[in-house]
């Protein structure tokens, strides 16, 4: 069946909104960059449950090996291990508050990783948790009925509040995957926003029966996964892509305030070689004026107050 044709996207997710019709966005204490980092915490199953979604193609590794796939395995678990808490130095040491991805396999299964978390938010450190589907190897898409993607829903906010006492507003789907149906079920289930829709620089609002949803749109191109695994860009060129994107949302945010979400993960972006260029570059950021860093949800507080 022929997709239906419209003006603008072939959906209803959102109206179509060319950037220079929109009214003057400004960010808190006149900031014309809002920039925000997602760390994401992914677990990836030994081997998914039968029916389960997963890229034939998974990231990490040398190359699919056969079953068990232990090196692909080890490089994802690193990040829960030793590289989550790299980024979250790099983080503090730039101020910039962090917004942690977390699936329901992670906050079930880590305990420790999680209070360790909790505790950092018990100490003053700016930290927000983002629910993060149920795991890295089992996909939403289309192929599943409605019952269950609204048990895979309700599974990662329920799993999250758990672990960490606070029920999440923020959603990223693992790998970005979603059906026709996933911004109606996230808004019926009290999601806020959602990071899947690499489309904008400003957070824009998404059009549900229910609830109330707005998308923060990431770029995709500076995604570490994107970058440093699938382009096999340098850390360096990678690092400097950032400060320059940065640079020139900072004066185009002179007209109206523009957004940086970055997403990276700890198994890639946590690594010892890594590590640096990505916090130099966090700090030359945030060393300018105009700069505001913020969890996902506090700029998307603020965007619905001011926009």
């Amino acid at each position: 069946m022929p997709a239906e044709r419209r003006y603008g996207m072939d959906h209803d997710h959102y109206a179509w909104s060319p950037l220079p019709e929109r009214p003057t966005l400004r960010w808190a204490e006149g900031a014309q960059l809002a920039l925000s980092v997602v760390i994401i915490l992914e677990h990836y199953d030994f081997e998914a449950p039968e029916g389960s979604y997963t890229l034939r193609h998974p990231s990490g590794g040398f190359f699919p090996l056969p079953f068990p796939d232990y090196v692909r395995l080890g490089h994802r678990e690193y990040g829960h291990r030793v590289g989550i808490f790299r980024l979250l130095e790099a983080l503090d040491t730039a101020n910039v508050p962090a917004t942690v991805a977390v699936d329901a396999l992670t906050a079930e299964q880590y305990p420790w990783l999680m209070n360790h978390l909790v505790e950092r938010r018990v100490a003053g450190r700016p930290i927000e948790f983002m629910a993060h589907g149920v795991a890295a190897s089992r996909l939403i898409t289309g192929r599943m009925s409605e019952a269950d993607e609204r048990e895979t829903i309700l599974h990662s906010l329920d799993s999250l509040e758990a672990a960490t006492g606070q029920r999440p507003v923020g959603w990223l789907s693992p790998e970005g995957a979603e059906s026709t149906r996933t911004p109606q079920l996230l808004a019926a289930a009290g999601v806020e926003y959602l990071c899947d829709w690499p489309n904008d620089e400003q957070p824009y609002a998404m059009t549900v029966e229910s609830g109330r949803l707005t998308s923060l749109p990431s770029m995709l191109e500076l995604d570490d996964e994107f970058a440093l695994w699938h382009r096999r860009l340098g850390v360096g060129p990678w690092a400097q892509m950032i400060i320059e994107a940065a640079e020139r949302l900072r004066v185009d945010g002179e007209q109206t305030g523009r957004l940086l979400t970055l997403t990276v993960r700890p198994w890639l972006t946590g690594q010892p070689f890594r590590i640096g260029p990505f916090g130099d570059a966090l700090r030359t950021i945030t060393s300018w004026s105009k700069v505001w860093a913020a969890t996902g949800g506090d700029i998307v507080d603020w965007y619905r107050a001011h926009s």
